[in-house]
């Protein structure tokens, strides 16, 4: 008895429900992540640097959330990883990751649980971004 075509069948069948699933979570995801509010806004930036200098900046923006205002505005460069921009470099000062540092993202001076792509911005926001020693 042939059970190659039981088989292809059982393959394709799971693959159907795998893409199914991907898009009724992508779906999910786009109706429920936080939105940035639309139209021109005001945001100020802290930078704090490692040796605790500081320097704000004050944006004036469309963009909707803090990851395209950082690179539109060219304060922060990094890579694009899973969760959207990682940032290694902010004012010109390039965190070393073999010193475990990293650039920690906060909002009125409380950490964000998301990354700077997925953080909405709203007029009057202010964000502080500090280098950051140690995970």
């Amino acid at each position: 008895m042939n059970t190659q075509p039981k088989q292809t069948k059982k393959i394709i069948l799971a693959v159907v429900l795998l893409l199914i699933a991907i898009a009724a979570l992508s779906g999910v995801y786009r109706l429920t992540r936080p939105n940035g509010e639309a139209g021109a806004k005001t945001v100020t930036i802290e930078v704090i640097h490692k040796d605790a200098s500081q320097k704000t900046f004050t944006c004036h923006t469309d963009r909707e959330y803090l990851g395209e205002l950082l690179t539109d505005e060219a304060i922060a460069d990094g890579e694009n990883g899973p969760y959207g921009l990682f940032i290694t470099t902010v004012d010109g000062e390039t965190a070393d990751e073999s010193a475990q540092e990293w650039w920690c993202i906060t909002k009125n001076l409380e950490m964000l649980n998301t990354s700077a792509d997925q953080t909405p911005l709203a007029d009057g926001d202010q964000y502080e971004l500090t280098l950051t020693t140690g995970y």
